[in-house]
């Protein structure tokens, strides 16, 4: 009886069977969905505070698109009496679940001076610009996230105080020395930053092979010189590795580069660089420009094991 009945047990799973073809892509919806949400609170702020401090009298319903009661909100100053020249979000704090507090640096420009500084006919011209200079001030945002991710504003921005500054990290690297051309490394450094921001000569010469770093183009300076240097795992630069000393290959060394680039005006830049080396027949090579210095942490902590290798 079974075998008898097994196909006409067979044909009735087959057709009781759920269509499931619509619903297959909502997995990705929903991770995609979850990357909006996490990325999205900031940009908004950012929007949010540019259109509030430039919008007036009358323009209130530009602000809409930010928070849904805009049409209650009542503003008295001229539009576009002052100006925004650049906003950056400065510090995202989780509420709850899908609600920050967005802090907003904004640098903001009057375009009218204020009554009180206004030129006068004593000839008190430089008051009134001195007021239309731009600041920086601050704002904090409560962001919300709706249905399918959608964000709003809670409220209008309030004001604030600037962040508080934290410390500097302490930096793992040795005591910073002037460069000496008698360290084969500083020279191939020397060559790198020259390339690397310059353009002067190839930069593959002073990279490991297989390295995808290119050099900026078009170069930004005229040229680029090495200031003092720091290396991890030694007091001094080259201290360790000294002019005609043999270096195995695939000895590595991790160093904080102070660079002067000048530009084609002349006007001088520092600049602070990261960069591991590796010895490859005899010389120095750049293995990478790294994201970031290495930070002082704890002893056995995962980042100084790390650091050491």
């Amino acid at each position: 009886m079974l075998l008898l009945a097994g196909p006409a047990l067979g044909a009735w799973a087959l057709l009781a069977q759920p269509d499931v073809a619509v619903g297959a892509a909502a997995p990705e919806r929903t991770v995609s969905s979850a990357v909006e949400t996490s990325a999205g609170p900031s940009g908004f702020a950012e929007l949010f505070v540019s259109a509030y401090l430039e919008a007036g009298e009358g323009t209130e319903a530009s602000l809409a698109a930010f928070l849904p009661d805009a049409e209650s909100v009542v503003l008295s100053a001229d539009p576009g009496s002052q100006v925004v020249e650049q906003v950056a979000a400065v510090r995202v704090r989780a509420v709850s679940d899908g609600y920050w507090a967005v802090t907003v640096a904004a640098r903001i420009r009057p375009i009218k001076a204020a009554a009180a500084t206004e030129p006068a006919a004593q000839g008190q011209g430089h008051v009134g610009a001195a007021s239309r200079v731009a600041v920086l001030r601050y704002f904090r945002v409560p962001v919300r996230s709706g249905p399918a991710g959608a964000l709003t504003a809670v409220s209008l921005p309030a004001e604030v105080g600037a962040p508080a500054v934290g410390k500097a990290p302490a930096l793992i690297y040795g005591q910073g020395v002037d460069p000496s051309q008698a360290d084969a490394g500083v020279r191939t450094l020397g060559g790198f930053f020259a390339s690397y921001l310059a353009g002067e000569g190839e930069l593959d010469r002073y990279m490991t092979p297989g390295s995808t770093l290119t050099s900026i183009v078009p170069a930004p300076y005229a040229s680029a010189k090495l200031g003092r240097i720091a290396e991890y795992g030694t007091k001094a630069p080259g201290a360790a590795f000294p002019e005609g000393a043999e270096i195995a290959d695939g000895t590595r060394r991790r160093l904080l580069v102070n660079v002067t680039a000048a530009d084609h005006a002349g006007v001088e830049r520092p600049l602070t660089y990261a960069v591991a080396l590796k010895a490859r027949d005899g010389r120095w090579e750049v293995e990478a420009v790294e994201a970031a210095p290495l930070l002082a942490v704890s002893a056995g902590s995962g980042a100084t094991k790390e650091g050491s290798n």
